[in-house]
């Protein structure tokens, strides 16, 4: 079996051995976490470390591997911005810029000053990015950002027919205003997000989304109701109302919740739907057999999230449960890892890829399952993932920085790279970083929180 060592702990390759330390002491995990509410008991491990290993590990990832090439290499430090397409030696491949990508940086940088890294350079990331967003807000009140900017951050591509890009500045700004102090971001946020619902409430909203889950030929499903809008719905709601309460906020976190556990749920096959139609009932058309289950893992977590925020147990563990599902719906039984799109549930059609995001929202659900509920499943998944992920991802192997953001289906290693991935990467390692500090910091015990 093939061996090696990271940063003085060793590994096997062999993504069963991960979860052996802690399912070998499982009936003493079990009745210790009952008597004393513990997280991770004494005597359990999480992918074959110790609390402070594990840490360690997701600290280096974060701030030796990850940030330093994008100081070097993707931020803009003359225009502002990120320059995303860039390829794995740091060769910026294009200085056109995405308004997405925009917003998610913006979001990364405010959230890492706040949480983690205190540095006037965190902060001036994020405030740049946010300047050159705004310098090219749509002129009509009712109109989204142009995708594609140039590096000046001038439009250089007709308006988005989606709200993704929009939901992420809002996303973006709202944590900017949390860092910077500026609570008119906030402001600012909340009328973007407000905006974008009343675009995705037309009956007409995106009437090719079909394209992107079943390829070309798919039909048009115009007003169709999108888990991936919900999930971004649900997650800038719940940030913003964790800074602010506000009513309106409220009403529509309720709103995606409701739509994405009652409607979106398909009992049929116990999964998600990621299309619906627009007045929420269920397709009787090929749509009706889609599960995206990258999505579907992805919102699942946020929901989870929105639970601590409410406080609602019942809710936290009613979706953690289906967020299990789906886990063990996507694994792949052969290489390992999660596939993100089941493009037909009865013909069992799939997408084969493995996208990296994909395997991090698992990571990120599965340890908010063990810090609140000390799940002894949620460790077991996350020991399986994190073994997948640490033998597979990192390109340090091969002589570079940063993780691989996709491949085939065994994962192949493929030289070239076009693209520098900075949300859901940095997102799961700052998260899981701050809930492994927050575990010890509790000396092991649950939070208390639901």
């Amino acid at each position: 079996m093939k061996r090696r060592k990271f940063l003085g702990v060793t590994l096997g390759s062999a993504t069963s051995l991960a979860t052996v330390s802690c399912r070998s002491a499982s009936e003493t995990c079990s009745k210790r976490n009952a008597a004393e509410q513990l997280a991770v008991p004494d005597g359990c491990r999480l992918a074959g470390r110790t609390l402070p290993e594990l840490r360690d590990e997701y600290r280096f990832w974060l701030f030796d591997d990850f940030l330093p090439f994008m100081d070097r290499h993707v931020i803009d430090h003359e225009f502002g911005g990120f320059l995303c397409t860039t390829d794995r030696r740091g060769v910026n491949l294009s200085d056109s810029k995405s308004s997405w990508y925009e917003g998610r940086g913006i979001w990364v940088y405010s959230f890492l000053y706040q949480h983690l890294a205190r540095e006037e350079k965190n902060l001036e990331a994020a405030r740049k990015s946010v300047e050159l967003i705004l310098k090219s807000k749509p002129k009509d009140p009712e109109g989204t950002w142009s995708k594609e900017l140039d590096r000046q951050g001038n439009p250089v591509s007709p308006p988005s027919v989606q709200v993704y890009g929009d939901l992420f500045i809002a996303e973006g700004l709202a944590e900017y205003s949390r860092a910077s102090g500026k609570p008119e971001y906030w402001d600012r946020a909340k009328e973007i997000v407000l905006k974008c619902v009343r675009i995705y409430d037309r009956p007409d909203y995106n009437a090719e989304i079909g394209k992107t889950y079943l390829g070309p030929d798919a039909r048009s499903f115009p007003g169709a109701r999108i888990l991936g809008v919900w999930m971004v719905l649900i997650r800038v709601s719940t940030q913003m109302l964790r800074i602010r309460q506000d009513r309106d906020l409220e009403n529509l976190a309720a709103r995606c919740v409701n739509a994405i556990m009652n409607h979106h749920f398909n009992p049929e096959f116990d999964l998600l739907n990621e299309l619906i139609n627009h007045d929420l009932s269920r397709p009787d058309n090929e749509y009706a057999q889609l599960v995206y289950t990258g999505h579907a893992l992805e919102t699942l977590w946020m929901v989870m999230d929105e639970a601590l925020r409410l406080r609602d147990r019942a809710l936290f563990e009613r979706t953690g449960d289906r967020f299990l599902r789906h886990f063990q719906v996507a694994w792949d039984d052969v290489y390992g890892g999660v596939f993100r799109d089941l493009q037909h549930v009865d013909n069992n059609t799939w997408l084969v890829d493995k996208v990296l995001w994909a395997q991090e929202e698992v990571l990120i659900g599965a340890l908010m399952m063990v810090e609140h509920l000390g799940s002894e499943q949620g460790r077991e998944v996350f020991s399986k993932m994190y073994a997948y992920v640490i033998e597979n991802y990192p390109l340090r192997k091969h002589g570079y920085a940063l993780w691989d953001s996709a491949g085939d289906r065994k994962m192949t290693f493929v030289e070239a790279g076009s693209r520098a991935e900075h949300y859901h990467h940095p997102r799961h390692l700052m998260l899981n970083l701050l809930s492994l500090d927050r575990i010890i910091e509790r000396e092991g015990k649950m939070s208390g929180l639901i």
